[in-house]
């Protein structure tokens, strides 16, 4: 069947027969780079505009001189800026977290709903599965694709592999997937991320709908339509539905259980929370549903960048349209492994910065597609989750020499008007995210996760050493594709 891509605001329509190398080809070209091409402002192909990177070079340098010639003053400068930042974003999480606490915050669809679905109320819906270097998880696809509930006519399963993957195509072939969803081999090219592989799908898509998986994910059965009932309630805008994320190995381990909290409480409330205040909704890197036809107007997937989930949540609040959080749960593998989680996180926070130097490349256009608070809500989301992370390690150090007995430098860059502020903010902060882990832990009925809710300082301890790692890269390799090891839960 000839795929002709509707073509749009920035899309490109590739005619032709898709088993050719002529469409392949066109395809692949289309996939690194159609956005930077079309819109070379939203690409992160380019990590640092020149006035991006004039302005942070003459920042650092302002900062360094005044630290030669006004140490103290310019050490409580920058502290009272910090812990302003530090409530700043600690006030605005429990606005949030308090929002996604009404049940209505978030779309709940139920099993009989659903079901009611009429064969003719089902469009078509296109699953793709980009997976690399993943021969383990090729057992747990079949099954999960196979438990899904949604006419075999309509659904369309693509599992997209590098050509050159030879060790997850060969366990797939041996598997029998190719019985169960259609194996797309994704021609070698960099960048070598999932956003690319995913943009190369696209081209051999069919449905109306399209959703990303994850290899190892095991989804709801029933979320494709629960998505199909959600998009029917609400308005036309709404161009994107996430479902919920959590973790299937959530007590292996303390590293697993830390992580699970977190997406209780991301998940459950704070994104419901997002979804009322009308802000830009940083999706997760599997289980959104999108609508085809904004995907080709908004350009689709940043292949250059490594959180391309969350650049194309802030496009579609950009462009005018709605993100939507579903009530039903997708359950993937938490990262079990120190070494293995640290090389995520430091992608995700990467990321988050990547997104806001793009985004930031036009703040008034932002400011007026998002609206004040969205505005300043995307810069706590996107800048100053990384950016906190990574502050915490300074003041973890400096609170280290307190310790260890140098009272004297830190009365320096401590005056009564800076400490007591600052004291108030890390008793204020610590208890306000133990609390908000708890309730989430309790609401979402994960008792077996106290012991995390409880020992939460020490994951952050990890968070801090991600973000800085995140961070550095940003500047050495800004889209190397970190990958995460998966089948770790055996």
């Amino acid at each position: 069947m000839v795929n002709e891509n509707l073509s749009r605001q920035n899309s490109v329509v590739v005619n032709g027969d898709p088993d050719t190398p002529e469409y392949r080809e066109a395809a692949l070209h289309d996939a690194v780079n159609g956005l930077r091409e079309r819109h070379p402002i939203s690409s992160a192909s380019v990590a640092f505009y020149p006035w991006q990177r004039n302005v942070l070079l003459v920042g650092f340098a302002l900062v360094a001189v005044s630290l030669v010639f006004f140490l103290a003053p310019t050490l409580i400068a920058l502290t009272l800026i910090c812990t302003i930042g530090y409530i700043w974003a600690m006030v605005d999480r429990l606005i949030l977290f308090t929002r996604g606490l009404d049940a209505s915050s978030i779309m709940t669809i139920s099993d009989e709903e659903a079901l009611a679905l009429s064969y003719d109320d089902l469009p078509t819906y296109t699953i793709l599965v980009p997976a690399y270097n993943e021969p383990e998880v090729v057992g747990d696809l079949i099954a999960a694709m196979r438990a899904i509930d949604y006419p075999a006519d309509k659904m369309q399963v693509l599992l997209l592999l590098e050509e050159d993957d030879a060790i997850t195509i060969e366990a797939a072939l041996a598997a029998g997937v190719d019985e169960v969803v259609s194996i797309l081999k994704v021609p070698a090219a960099d960048p070598r991320t999932k956003p690319k592989a995913c943009n190369y799908g696209l081209h051999f898509s069919t449905g109306e709908i399209v959703t990303i998986y994850d290899a190892e994910d095991s989804p709801d059965p029933l979320q494709l339509r629960r998505v199909v009932a959600t998009f029917a309630k609400l308005p036309e805008n709404t161009a994107c539905v996430q479902a919920k994320l959590a973790f299937h190995n959530g007590t292996q381990n303390l590293l697993t259980a830390w992580f699970t909290a977190d997406y209780a409480l991301w998940f459950s409330f704070i994104l419901p929370g997002l979804m009322r205040s009308n802000s830009p909704i940083p999706l997760g890197g599997t289980s959104n549903h999108l609508r085809r036809s904004v995907l080709d107007e908004i350009g689709a997937w940043d292949p250059f960048n490594v959180t391309e989930d969350a650049d194309l949540g802030v496009r579609i609040a950009e462009s005018g349209y709605r993100t939507a959080v579903l009530n039903s749960t997708t359950l993937e593998e938490a990262n079990s492994d120190t070494i293995n989680w640290i090389r995520q996180r430091s992608r995700w926070y990467k990321g988050y910065l990547q997104t806001w130097l793009v985004h930031m490349r036009q703040p008034v256009k932002l400011w007026r597609g998002l609206g004040p608070i969205g505005f300043l809500r995307f810069t706590i989301l996107m800048a100053g989750t990384p950016v906190v992370a990574t502050l915490n390690m300074v003041f973890w150090l400096i609170s280290l020499d307190w310790i260890l007995g140098q009272p004297e430098v830190i009365h320096q860059i401590f005056p009564n008007y800076v400490y007591f502020p600052a004291l108030i903010s890390l008793a204020f902060g610590n208890a306000a995210v133990l609390y908000m882990n708890l309730v989430a832990c309790r609401e979402t009925r994960n008792a077996m996760l106290l012991v995390a809710c409880l020992t939460a300082p020490l994951y952050w301890v990890l968070m801090s050493i991600a973000a800085i790692k995140g961070t550095y890269q940003l500047i050495r390799n800004p889209s190397y594709w970190e990958k995460t090891f998966h089948g770790l839960n055996t």
